[in-house]
């Protein structure tokens, strides 16, 4: 299989925004909370209910991704792990099947984690035959 022949299910410009925001989360400067807060500081200090630090950027990015079908999420993933070299275009179909395997909705996170994601994404589109430009 070559470039030519795959279709993707999620929309290159969304992958180009992921990217984007990829981009902005990744050049911020990390949150440091102080040392020594009260519970009121706490309600306001960027900590969700859940314990997990609250990001805008992040936020966006998370919103964006739960909203695309669960195929175009395992897209997203596999794109990742083509622009880092991890398979060929050749591979697609089978690298597809193996990251929907893997694929879980924590992995949007990992997906953040990666401090590469926007340039390992934009070089899986660029080997599909797309380009954020």
């Amino acid at each position: 299989m070559n470039a030519s022949e795959i279709e993707l299910d999620v929309n290159p410009a969304d992958v180009c925004k992921l990217i984007e925001l990829a981009r902005d989360f990744h050049t911020q400067e990390a949150v440091v909370l102080p040392d020594e807060t009260s519970d009121q500081d706490l309600d306001m200090s960027g900590i969700a209910r859940d314990g997990a630090p609250t990001h805008p950027v992040r936020d966006e990015f998370r919103t964006i991704v739960a909203d695309l079908e669960p195929r175009q999420q395992i897209e997203l993933a596999a794109l990742l792990r083509l622009g880092r070299g991890d398979f060929t275009v050749e591979e697609w179909d089978a690298r597809m099947a193996e990251t929907g395997d893997a694929w879980s909705g924590r992995m949007v996170d990992e997906l953040l984690d990666q401090p590469l994601l926007a340039d390992h994404l934009s070089a899986g589109l660029e080997r599909l035959g797309h380009s954020c430009d």
